[in-house]
């Protein structure tokens, strides 16, 4: 197999992808590849490729447990920062009283990741009644779904996880602060299928904090493309544009990147799905160092896909989410802030507490 039967594989150039999974299945294959090429003396890699894969973590070097600040114990992650003092600290950003709706409305045609799926059916016409004398009548309605993963979804901790040891070791497949897929998914001696028994997005605590919006968009003066990484300098580039200073962003904000891939949302799902812009590992690094409780952006992942080392399949969630404990807001809607020219806010958003649930669904607000 040569570079362009890889990169047809991988989703490249040549060949549009049709499916999220593509790019998870491409990193696998392209990986193999890479150690392949390695015992034939790298005769088919480029020294650029080489460079870049020695410069990014394979993210199954070493553990990142316990959790330095908040223990071996915790399920909270980052929503720890959420303390009287943070929430007391952040009303101080309100100053208009005005709220914004930055998420999606759900239903059965928006764009989904591989075969999730969202189906609505309403039980009856009516579904009850009527009933006494003033003859009530009712609805219910009964959802299928992912119910963390479809639409504007929050990823919980017990989302993402990294295979470390031997592949196919349940006991060395480790989520955030070292928790294994075993520990989440055995209770009694039994195997549960009915919900993690480890990480729970009941374990996330509400949130309301500081919120920095980077409008790279706005920025470039066009819609980013897929496979288009935001650098760090298009960041201070876009801080600089909106009138934003680095050193107003404290430990437990949350930072949030508008792409304008979002305008492709209900109006081209295909291309949608078949990729994004976003942040890369250089920018992850930024936000873990600036101690975020969140982030998210106007697209399905919040970070680039394909990432531009082929080998890596979604590294800035396993680097925030796994190793760090920092939430994830993805197919967020941030038109109605831009318009009015509104780059700081408070972020509000408590995750629906669903016992076991690798993520949530719900309404995010900003205020301002």
């Amino acid at each position: 197999m040569d570079k362009d039967d890889i990169r047809r594989e991988s989703g490249g150039d040549d060949t549009p992808v049709a499916d999220r999974r593509d790019f998870l299945k491409a990193a696998t294959l392209v990986g193999g590849a890479a150690a392949a090429f390695g015992a034939m003396g790298h005769k088919f890699a480029s020294a650029q490729n080489i460079q870049l894969a020695q410069a990014t973590p394979a993210m199954s070097d070493k553990p990142w447990w316990p959790h330095p600040k908040w223990g071996k114990d915790d399920q909270a992650g980052a929503s720890n920062h959420i303390t009287p003092a943070k929430v007391l600290d952040s009303a101080k950003w309100i100053k208009d009283g005005k709220i914004y709706r930055i998420g999606r409305v759900y239903e059965a045609a928006m764009p989904k990741f591989g075969d999730r799926a969202f189906t609505l059916r309403i039980p009856g016409a009516p579904t009850g009644g009527p009933f006494g004398a003033n003859k009530l009548i009712y609805f219910d309605e009964y959802l299928s779904t992912e119910i963390g993963q479809t639409g504007t979804q929050f990823d919980g901790l017990g989302h993402i996880g990294v295979q470390m040891g031997k592949d196919g070791d349940k006991n060395e497949m480790r989520f955030y602060n070292g928790v294994t897929l075993q520990e989440m998914t055995v209770a009694g001696g039994l195997s549960v299928s009915t919900g993690l028994t480890r990480l729970g997005i009941e374990n996330c605590k509400p949130l309301f904090t500081r919120a920095h919006l980077f409008d790279i968009e706005g920025l470039k003066g066009k819609m980013l493309e897929a496979g288009e990484e935001i650098k760090l300098a298009d960041l201070r580039a876009a801080m600089q544009k909106q009138n934003m200073k680095e050193e107003d962003i404290k430990e437990g904000d949350g930072l949030f990147f508008n792409t304008g891939w979002g305008k492709l949302w209900m109006k081209n799902n295909d291309k949608f799905n078949s990729g994004e812009p976003g942040i890369g590992l250089e920018v992850a690094k930024w936000i873990i160092d600036k101690g975020a409780t969140v982030i998210g952006a106007d697209t399905w992942a919040t970070e680039v896909v394909p990432n531009p080392d082929k080998t890596l399949a979604f590294a800035v969630h396993a680097e925030v989410i796994c190793k760090n404990g920092i939430y994830n807001h993805e197919n967020l809607d941030f038109t109605a802030l831009i318009a009015d020219n509104k780059y700081q806010f408070v972020y509000v958003f408590s995750p629906a507490p669903i016992k076991g649930g690798t993520g949530s669904n719900g309404g995010p607000l900003a205020m301002t």
